[in-house]
């Protein structure tokens, strides 16, 4: 374990993903501070909160005082990351630097780009062709840059499409498969749902940023987080309906209207560029942390569960 363990583990960022990591911190014993926009989060009374914009050096710099480790978990409005996600990132880096702490960034997959279906892992080139995938290998490799010089301690980890606890309207099986579903209405899903694909399981990635940020073994590496064997979306949307003891149909939506709905809301027309993780086979391999670490993944239909139960 890291000399860091007496020391405040800052999340920045209290999505889905920083709470998650918030319940696996506080587990672990950590003195964790989050941090966010409105200062308020729903986290147990023994963790600290404060408000503010992460862009701003001089705030990140305050909010990231006594850190030993500093998590950068944010995610702005899909359709401002190019504009306000390296700006943030950099705010956070930058507090991580002064207060000498080791830097835990959440990636996801879009860097590596459309690979026709090949199983993706930390050896896989990365050759972006959308907006956002640009922006992520753009934030990636000034991270890259900083630690290859020894200015930065980094670990990274990187996911993909998550579920669980918390997450609605972010995880294409959230708010769109199980709550349409609970109210008896029929799966959404985009693209081809006989494509396997590989879900992240939120407490499955927080347990990776956790190790990232206390295990010395985990610095200077990209760790993609284990997820249980890729299964199709009609699969796990089939698992998800025997939890709740229904037959869940299931309603692709057409790519026209996709485009169509993106004239008018940008959020969803971010989404259309991204359709080509869900028109092929869009696997992940997490064998490089398990190996190291020892950690599996949960098993899916546990996973499935244990989200149905908290929508519930």
């Amino acid at each position: 374990m890291s000399a860091r363990m007496g020391q405040t583990h800052v999340i920045f960022g209290t999505g889905p993903v920083g709470l998650a990591l918030v319940d696996q911190l506080v587990e672990r014993g950590h003195q964790v501070r989050v941090v966010n926009r409105s200062g308020t989060a729903p986290v147990p009374a023994q963790v600290e909160q404060m408000a503010g914009d992460a862009a701003d050096p001089d705030f990140a710099l305050d909010a990231a005082s006594g850190a030993g480790v500093v998590y950068q978990v944010l995610n702005p409005p899909y359709h401002r990351w190019p504009e306000e996600f390296p700006p943030l990132q950099r705010g956070v880096m930058s507090a991580a630097q002064v207060a000498g702490a080791r830097f835990v960034s959440f990636e996801n997959l879009y860097m590596y780009g459309n690979t026709g279906g090949n199983a993706i892992d930390e050896s896989t080139p990365m050759k972006p062709h959308t907006r956002k995938g640009t922006v992520r290998l753009e934030m990636a490799e000034e991270l890259a840059e900083l630690s290859d010089k020894g200015d930065l301690e980094l670990a990274t980890a990187r996911a993909s499409s998550y579920f669980g606890p918390r997450a609605t309207w972010q995880s294409p099986l959230g708010e769109r498969v199980i709550g349409r579903a609970l109210d008896g209405k029929s799966a959404q899903v985009i693209g081809d749902p006989e494509t396997k694909h590989s879900y992240t399981y939120l407490k499955d990635l927080s347990r990776v940023l956790a190790t990232l940020g206390t295990d010395g073994r985990a610095v200077g590496e990209v760790w993609h987080v284990p997820n249980a064997p890729a299964r199709t979306t009609t699969e796990i949307i089939g698992m998800i309906g025997d939890e709740l003891g229904q037959k869940i149909k299931v309603s692709p939506v057409p790519e026209l209207l996709l485009r169509m709905m993106g004239l008018f809301n940008p959020t969803v027309r971010e989404l259309n560029e991204m359709l080509y993780e869900f028109k092929n086979d869009f696997v992940t391999n997490g064998e490089k942390f398990t190996e190291a670490f020892g950690m599996q993944p949960t098993p899916l239909d546990q996973a499935v569960a244990e989200t149905v139960e908290w929508w519930r």
